[in-house]
């Protein structure tokens, strides 16, 4: 597919362009020659390099004029780009005001306070773009191939989503010609502290789950795993610390068979449905040679045999430590939401706001913060099967019957987005640009 030219390219006067006849400015209006009185999004990203690159260099009065420009660009309620500026603004002012960033919260709420969901308002939330919907579709699919002729499957759930992707796969196995399977899931007490959040606990959603799987005739389990990392009471607590709580828990009580209870007959599945991103990717210096700390884990699910791991992610690469790199490349690939839902929802619409401010917290994360309180770290797609094939796993292609079930969603959604192959990946794309991939792996020597 052809790709298409990026959102609203509308073109944004100036209110004052006599900003730039100060000496001072002779640079900020040299590299906007062209652009004045009618900002695109390419000058729109021309100025936020160039506000990063000043803020690199220290370079304050620089900033402050070009943050001084974007703030007559940028507009909450404008068209896609002026929406996705306006959140860019707030990330570079935030950063730019801290001194000493601010811990976040360890409970999961950064400030303002997010909301919480319903299950009902979490069901539409995930349905605005098909994101999740094409990780769940995908997903579903190679593991429902992958468990054929086990009557016990065990799912580890790594996901932001709160189980939304289950009832489907439960409904499918409930017509599987030999009888449905019994089926465990397990999730861990813990989960990254990001969107959505919900307003009932994980043991609750697992009781929904059992009652929804009873009403299909299919045997179900489901246990919370461990004991959640105690939050320090103390507000100066490091966040390094932190992290590494979360960290600990999940290789020593999430990825640990005991815990996990395995069984030699049941068939074990790991999902991770925007999860990899938040783990640390420092080096681990306790080791006798250097290792990535995703690296770890990974050997860890290896340790564990599954019969197939699935991971679906946004396929971005914002892990890297250039403020100018990383301003770019989320410039350039979260204007692909602010883009999708004005083609269906009205900018006063209370989801779209809901939707986009989540994404908001998501740049100044991204923007404002560094070190381990930068949490948003994601990798591309590319990238990403690169550390998978390094670590030991064997990547499993997807069969002409899941790329048929993909398709069939993505009609249901705006023409904008569709689909294509990159190696073993699938990809989501809105316009001919990539958006989520989805892989399915198995461990090099497992025994099917």
């Amino acid at each position: 597919m052809k790709t298409e030219l990026r959102g609203n390219n509308t073109p944004i006067s100036l209110q004052n362009p006599n900003l730039f006849d100060s000496p001072q400015s002779s640079i900020l209006s040299g590299a906007l020659k062209g652009c004045l009185g009618s900002l695109d999004g390419a000058c729109i990203e021309k100025l936020l390099l160039h506000c990063a690159s000043a803020l690199e260099s220290n370079d304050v009065t620089l900033a402050q004029q070009v943050m001084w420009v974007l703030n007559n660009v940028a507009s909450p309620v404008g068209d896609p780009n002026q929406r996705l500026t306006s959140w860019f603004l707030k990330a570079l002012i935030s950063r730019v005001s801290r001194v000493c960033p601010t811990p976040m919260n360890l409970n999961g709420n950064s400030s303002p306070q997010r909301r919480l969901m319903t299950v009902t308002e979490l069901a539409g939330y995930v349905d605005l773009i098909p994101w999740h919907r094409f990780g769940f579709c995908a997903s579903n699919s190679a593991i429902f191939k992958a468990i054929q002729g086990y009557n016990k499957v065990h799912i580890l759930d790594l996901s932001i989503t709160h189980c939304m992707q289950w009832p489907t796969l439960i409904d499918t196995l409930a017509k599987r010609p030999e009888g449905p399977p019994s089926v465990r899931i397990s999730v861990p007490s813990w989960r990254p502290p990001v969107p959505p959040l919900l307003n009932v606990s994980s043991e609750e959603v697992g009781q929904r789950l059992g009652n929804f799987a009873k009403f299909k005739d299919v045997p179900f389990e489901f246990n919370v795993i461990g004991e959640q990392p105690t939050v320090p009471s103390s507000p100066c607590i490091s966040t390094l610390e932190y992290s590494s709580l979360q960290y600990d828990f999940l290789l020593n009580q999430v990825l640990n068979p005991s815990t996990l209870k395995l069984e030699d007959d049941e068939a074990l599945v790991i999902n991770c449905q925007n999860w990899l991103r938040y783990l640390p990717d420092e080096q681990n210096n306790g080791a006798s040679q250097e290792i990535s700390c995703r690296d770890i884990f990974l050997n860890r699910i290896k340790d564990l045999n599954p019969c197939i791991i699935t991971v679906v992610d946004e396929d971005s690469e914002l892990d890297v430590s250039n403020l100018t790199s990383r301003i770019t490349t989320c410039f350039n690939y979260l204007w692909i939401p602010f883009d999708a839902l004005e083609t269906f929802l009205s900018k006063d619409n209370s989801q779209r706001i809901e939707y986009e401010a989540d994404i908001g917290h998501k740049i100044e994360n991204i923007i404002a913060f560094e070190g381990t309180q930068r949490i948003e770290r994601l990798e591309s797609g590319t990238k990403f099967s690169q550390r998978m094939r390094n670590n030991g796993f064997f990547s499993v292609p997807f069969c002409e019957e899941t790329i048929s079930e993909v398709k069939f969603l993505l009609d249901e959604h705006a023409s904008g987005w569709g689909m294509k192959k990159e190696d073993d990946m699938l990809v989501l794309t809105w316009k001919g640009h990539n958006s989520v991939y989805a892989t399915a792996w198995v461990p090099c020597g497992f025994d099917d």
